[in-house]
């Protein structure tokens, strides 16, 4: 499983900042993203997201804004709570005002970071480039996504088993009822008949669960 790259957090600050953040800001977020909870949402998944990136980054119209909302997408995660998006992005703004990055910067990677709250692309110019590469994981070959299916599990590890059932069923169904589980054509060709058939083949299963 890969990890967060020091120096590619380094070389995105300079572009974003223009100089160098300091190495404690990096060792902060991986901190965050170590958590003990985190099962799925951790780093190894914001370095999945970075590497899904770096295949569509020609088609972002603002490269460095969507490559910082990656980082900071999941910086505050808490299973039980309702506004981790709203807290990571006031997390990146607020590193960004501190190095005196461009306003409107730091807007644009708020505004990103909150579309992955409804998976909303209408946030944002390159929301849907975003909010297609933190899904690319329900398109992957069925070994991962079930892998996938299991940590989200042990992130919500304190709910009864057919409420978690009933209630991810229910999320599942809703990517399933969409005309696009991928709003971008790269993604929609690449994923969208593998997401299909691991969203469906899930919800199978979690309705097996509930009945038995």
């Amino acid at each position: 499983m890969s990890e967060l790259n020091p120096e590619r957090w380094e070389k995105l600050w300079r572009v974003a900042a223009k100089k160098f953040t300091p190495s404690e800001y990096f060792h902060q977020l991986v901190v965050m993203y170590s958590e003990p909870h985190r099962r799925y949402h951790n780093q190894h998944h914001i370095a999945d997201c970075l590497a899904e990136f770096d295949h569509v980054r020609s088609f972002a119209v603002d490269p460095t804004a969507v490559e910082l909302a990656i980082w900071f997408h999941d910086a505050v995660y808490d299973p039980r709570a309702g506004d981790n998006e709203e807290r990571s992005a006031e997390l990146a703004k607020h590193w960004l005002k501190e190095f005196h990055a461009d306003v409107l910067l730091a807007d644009a990677v708020g505004r990103l970071v909150l579309a992955t709250k409804q998976h909303d692309g209408s946030m944002h110019g390159d929301a849907p480039l975003l909010v297609d590469v933190d899904l690319s994981i329900l398109g992957q070959p069925p070994e991962r996504f079930w892998e996938y299916e299991r940590q989200i599990r042990e992130e919500y590890v304190w709910v009864d088993e057919l409420v978690f059932a009933s209630k991810r069923a229910e999320i599942l169904k809703g990517f399933l009822a969409r005309e696009r589980i991928y709003q971008t054509d790269f993604f929609f060709h690449s994923l969208e008949v593998q997401a299909r058939e691991n969203l469906k083949a899930s919800v199978q299963r979690l309705s097996a669960a509930r009945v038995d």
